[in-house]
């Protein structure tokens, strides 16, 4: 792979990983274990890695974005996570700046788009 390449991968794994959060919030209405998520989110075209997944949850747990519950039912315990009350009003307000963000980031494109066939 040549340096051009190597560099639009990096860019794109940071431009990726700028919307992890709202990403994982955005499948966390209902109960998730970490794995079901993964699958869930994979079937979406929107991979993620166990090992960004575990830690993200964890952080955004202590952040009291999250709330969790331990499912011992099962031969195999399993952690569940959903959005808390506060995480609901975040995730709320991350919708609203993406969307800004996105309409903005569309707007400069074409514009970008349309000097470039003057």
């Amino acid at each position: 792979m040549d340096s051009k390449n190597e560099l639009v991968s990096s860019l794109t794994i940071e431009l990726k990983r700028g919307t992890l959060v709202l990403l994982v919030l955005s499948q966390l209405s209902t109960y998730e274990y970490g794995y079901s998520l993964v699958q869930k989110l994979e079937k979406k075209n929107a991979p993620i890695e166990a090992g960004t997944l575990y830690p993200l949850l964890r952080r955004l747990e202590k952040q009291k974005l999250l709330i969790s519950k331990w499912d011992t039912s099962e031969s195999r315990p399993r952690k569940f996570y959903t959005l808390s009350e506060e995480g609901k009003v975040v995730y709320t307000q991350l919708k609203t700046e993406w969307r800004a963000m996105s309409t903005l980031m569309e707007e400069l494109l074409k514009e970008d788009e349309n000097n470039e066939t003057d």
